[in-house]
């Protein structure tokens, strides 16, 4: 990662309740819809979001039938925004739809088997973990689902949807060895302010740090050196759209490695999978997540880069950052002979036709083996161990 190998490295995630997280999710549950009526649907559907307002635009052809009003009212009201004290309401909200159709001109390129749009994507695996992800982005994301159980649960009553983490990993020779610092800012209600006012009470953050920090991190890794922030701005019961607009595509490095590893700058959420920028993206996750598990590598990363209306790839590079059991070129050739590239071969190899995509659209793309994910499958690494 670093020329060095004594560093501190930081990711953060966010809950489903964040305002940019409630756009990815309505954007996913649109496509959902309509990936499940018509496979050869065609979507890129995009929503904005702000203070009793939701605006969904984009561009979509389908045989297809989608009550995007119903559908980002359910995506708001299981998220949890369901009362006036959270700021937002699912059932008095504003929808606003202003779809149109994709152009005819895309469309000749890629329903015979050309990438839906030009874009570099890049895909990473890591054996630092039991995920095969970077330690920072893996601890952030447990503290957000964890935030997100105890809410859901009951078991801690006065936290609201929206919320973020933030861990950061102290690395000496090259291995995480200690967490220097910890963030969790969560939103709640009034009923847990201390006297002043403007402060979250110590006893709600001890709750806080007892049900949601200590389960979520492991033992080994935090000591009395580790920094431990809750709320650090005092209260934060103004949240989710209330207090900031969302719009989709805007967590990018929270959808994928944490910053540990490239991204191209395309977001996924709302992109049905001709879309390069997300099975691509996938695509290059599986073959990483592959090599790695195959021992052929520690650290791996996957670039592929592709012009819009072609088949074949423009460009493939592997870099194992010195870690490969067998040379990068030689890596990349074999990959190349053995994995279908184009399209058509992701979204065959990944079965990727499928309504799988809301759940990807909180918690990371990468990194949690749920049944849906495909593309986190090691299924491949016994025929890769026999390269090396």
């Amino acid at each position: 990662m670093f020329n060095n190998s004594n560093f501190i490295f930081s990711s953060e995630s966010v809950t489903e309740g964040h305002p940019d997280k409630v756009c990815d999710q309505i954007s996913d549950a649109v496509l959902d819809e309509l990936i499940k009526q018509d496979t050869k649907s065609r979507v890129a559907c995009e929503a904005f979001i702000t203070i009793g307002l939701v605006i969904i635009g984009g561009e979509i052809s389908t045989r297809g039938y989608a009550d995007v009003a119903g559908l980002a009212r359910g995506v708001i009201k299981d998220i949890g925004y369901t009362h006036s004290k959270y700021g937002f309401n699912y059932d008095t909200c504003a929808v606003l739809n202003a779809i149109g159709e994709q152009s005819p001109d895309i469309a000749q390129g890629v329903d015979v088997g050309g990438a839906g749009d030009q874009g570099i994507m890049f895909g990473y695996a890591i054996d630092e973990t039991d995920e095969l992800m970077p330690m920072p982005i893996t601890l952030a994301h447990k503290l957000t689902m964890r935030l997100s159980e105890v809410r859901r649960s009951g078991l801690i009553g006065f936290l609201g949807p929206d919320g973020k983490s933030q861990v950061s990993v102290e690395y000496r020779d090259g291995k995480a060895a200690h967490i220097e610092s910890v963030v969790v800012s969560t939103q709640h209600t009034s009923d847990v302010l201390d006297e002043t006012g403007e402060r979250i009470s110590e006893d709600a953050k001890n709750k806080i740090f007892d049900l949601v920090i200590k389960p979520s991190l492991p033992k080994n890794l935090i000591d009395d050196k580790t920094t431990v922030y809750i709320n650090p701005t005092g209260k934060f019961v103004i949240g989710g759209p209330q207090s900031d607009t969302g719009m989709t595509g805007r967590k990018l490095i929270v959808d994928t490695y944490g910053g540990w590893a490239p991204h191209g700058g395309g977001a996924y959420s709302g992109k049905d999978p001709t879309k390069v920028d997300r099975s691509a993206s996938y695509m290059s996750r599986y073959i990483a997540k592959n090599i790695v598990a195959a021992g052929l590598a520690k650290r791996c990363t996957i670039q592929l880069a592709y012009a819009i209306g072609v088949e074949q790839p423009v460009s493939f590079a592997i870099d194992t950052e010195g870690t490969g059991v067998l040379p990068d070129e030689r890596l990349e050739e074999l990959v190349k002979k053995n994995f279908d590239l184009t399209p058509k071969g992701i979204i065959q190899t990944l079965d990727l036709l499928r309504p799988i995509y809301k759940k990807t659209a909180a918690y990371g793309h990468f990194g949690r083996n749920l049944p849906e994910f495909s593309w986190e499958r090691t299924d491949r690494a016994a025929e890769l161990k026999s390269w090396s």
